[in-house]
């Protein structure tokens, strides 16, 4: 080969490597944030079929873990997943932007009576994604007594058969309930109260688990266990031995729903990755692995009568009753219930 012909091959090669490179650099990504286990990971390979936007996926535990990270790290979440409580706390904290609904037109597609939760009224910083409950999931092979009371946590017949959450509120708010006060309270003496009884049950508990309750229960390493109603579903539907109970006492309520960071560098991305999660179809292949409670009105009429009847009714007559209650941002108040759980874990030592 002559000279000018391998250098014409070189600079033909190296044009197209460069136009490779140029190629992948300039492809559009997003950065999401979310509860581990919480999303039917091929919707993301769907997306970016759809869109050509990659996601850049990562979890975190709990909303406390979550807060950790992103309010400390240099941060670049485009969209972020927390409950409630913490959606409060970033509005208050200025840290998530007001979203267009024009952008978002499948918001059209949810229960009217989501734009009405206290922690966002009209769902002006956030789009709703899942809610759950809280609640006791058991082997009715193993417990043959009513589960109908958060005392049953505590029964020592149930020894080195008990899971309980490794998460801070979520815990707390069962002592609290046995002891009659609110989940938000910020009385030191009830929350010492609280953490003085969960330190009285730690030797009957086999584990503080995250989002592996539902594995254990199913490998059988528990009788009882503290669950989300999501999770709770899950095992259910692979075993017809489990039933799920929320105690008279009393439970808290979680809504998880869609935030853009004022500081996401693809905000005109992530409302596509919003939208594209409301929409009906999409949001019914998410529940085919996630089996927390929609939402989407639209999604839930395209389920299947038997998937209905598993996921049950909205939760806004039992809040109406009382007999549920939504975790606020305690501000300062924080304080308190780090200590007493704090002291709690060393208990443990």
């Amino acid at each position: 080969m002559s000279y000018f012909k391998k250098l014409s091959v070189f600079l033909i090669a190296a044009i197209l490597l460069l136009h490779t490179g140029c190629t992948e650099s300039e492809q559009k990504t997003i950065t999401v944030f979310n509860w581990g286990d919480y999303l039917n990971e091929e919707l993301l390979d769907n997306f970016e079929a759809e869109t050509g936007i990659r996601v850049i996926y990562d979890t975190f535990a709990s909303n406390e873990d979550m807060w950790a990270k992103f309010s400390t790290s240099a941060n670049s979440y485009d969209v972020v997943i927390p409950s409630d409580y913490m959606i409060e706390r970033m509005i208050k904290n200025d840290l998530i932007m007001p979203l267009d609904h024009e952008k978002l037109p499948n918001l059209a597609n949810l229960y009217p009576e989501f734009s009405s939760l206290s922690y966002d009224p009209g769902n002006r910083y956030s789009a709703p994604y899942f809610w759950s409950s809280t609640g006791i999931i058991y082997n009715t092979q193993k417990v043959k007594e009513p589960v109908d009371s958060w005392n049953i946590l505590w029964n020592k017949a149930y020894q080195d058969k008990i899971i309980m959450l490794n998460v801070q509120r979520t815990s707390l708010m069962v002592a609290l309930k046995i002891l009659g006060y609110s989940m938000n309270t910020t009385n030191p003496d009830e929350l010492s109260a609280a953490g003085r009884l969960l330190v009285e049950q730690r030797p009957l508990v086999v584990a503080y688990a995250e989002d592996n309750v539902k594995d254990m229960m199913l490998q059988g390493e528990g009788d009882l266990a503290l669950i989300w109603s999501g999770e709770a579903y899950v095992v259910m539907n692979e075993s017809p031995d489990f039933k799920y109970a929320i105690p008279k006492e009393g439970t808290n309520l979680v809504f998880d729903a869609m935030v853009i960071p004022k500081t996401s560098e693809h905000k005109d991305e992530a409302y596509q990755f919003i939208n594209y999660l409301l929409r009906a179809d999409v949001a019914v292949k998410n529940m085919e692995t996630i089996f927390y409670n929609t939402p989407n009105q639209a999604a839930y009429q395209l389920l299947p009568p038997e998937k209905q009847k598993l996921l049950g009714a909205l939760p806004f007559a039992s809040m109406e009753r009382g007999e549920s209650e939504i975790f606020v941002d305690l501000g300062d108040a924080l304080g308190l219930y780090n200590q007493v759980w704090t002291e709690f874990k060393a208990s443990g030592q």
